[in-house]
């Protein structure tokens, strides 16, 4: 196979993963189906006036366009099952007597059940495998704490299921660190929002815990999610305002070890973001 064909497989694959035609590809950038055809068929490759479009529009990169390596590597889903986590989760909110975690646990499926967590290849799962992350990720980090568990639990059911905080089955400190981590209260036409939204959440140790369990776990599906573009955006959105969440964790003496955790995989996760992007 020639570097031509392997590249015009490459150029296919990312196209069907952004589920385009080979019509709508050639509208994106200016040029006939035909074109886009014989690239992806190796006879031609596209001319450097239609390479950076044609990596912004697929969400890859100019190197893994022309990289010499070749994998044939099975993806899998990175998601682990709904029913399992549920379980534990509850078994062991039950052992420790966590009343708010369990009955944010009985509001999950209304909450999320309808939503699914968006993969670009194909893989689909229900969204409520995200919260059950993140309160599974705190418990193996020795978190056994029914505030951090019922927040992790609800963090998004304001501003995905349109819940009043005041309507959240839990006590006052877990109903503000999830309207903090919340944007609904936010236009995003202002320019300066998100200073405005990191500032809040720092003021808060919770909701700083909170969302950092929340960026981790997405930090580790965003391949699967998201293409180039969005994520270096969501790279550098990490960097800036995450260190500030992370030192305010610090400051709790029982989340230290969680903190050390929690820090060596958010910025080994960015810093390989970093190299790859």
């Amino acid at each position: 196979m020639t570097d031509n064909k392997k590249i015009g497989e490459r150029i296919r694959n990312a196209r069907k993963a952004k589920g385009l035609s080979q019509e709508q590809l050639g509208e994106k950038l200016g040029v006939s189906f035909q074109a886009v055809s014989t690239w992806e068929q190796g006879k031609f490759i596209p001319d450097s006036g239609h390479l950076s479009r044609l990596a912004k529009v697929l969400g890859i990169s100019l190197d893994s366009l022309f990289a010499e390596g070749e994998n044939s590597w099975e993806l899998k889903s990175i998601n682990y099952d709904f029913s399992h986590m549920f379980t534990f989760v509850k078994g062991r909110a039950q052992m420790l007597r966590f009343t708010q975690t369990l009955h944010v646990l009985d509001r999950l499926r209304e909450a999320h059940g309808a939503q699914e967590r968006r993969s670009r290849y194909g893989f689909a799962t229900t969204y409520m495998v995200h919260p059950l992350t993140m309160a599974c990720h705190a418990l193996a980090m020795g978190l056994q704490d029914d505030d951090i568990l019922a927040a992790a639990l609800a963090h998004d059911m304001v501003e995905d299921a349109h819940i009043r905080p005041k309507d959240l089955p839990v006590g006052d400190r877990v109903r503000e660190a999830v309207r903090l981590v919340s944007k609904s209260e936010y236009d995003p036409n202002e320019p300066d929002w998100e200073d405005k939204y990191y500032a809040n959440i720092r003021k808060n140790p919770l909701a700083c815990m909170v969302k950092c369990l929340d960026r981790v776990n997405n930090l580790a599906g965003m391949a699967d999610a998201f293409g180039r573009e969005w994520m270096i955006r969501y790279t550098a959105e990490t960097d800036k305002y995450y260190p500030a969440l992370l030192d305010v964790i610090k400051k709790v003496p029982e989340w230290n070890d969680a903190w050390w955790l929690l820090q060596y995989q958010m910025m080994t996760t960015l810093e390989a973001f970093k190299r790859i992007l």
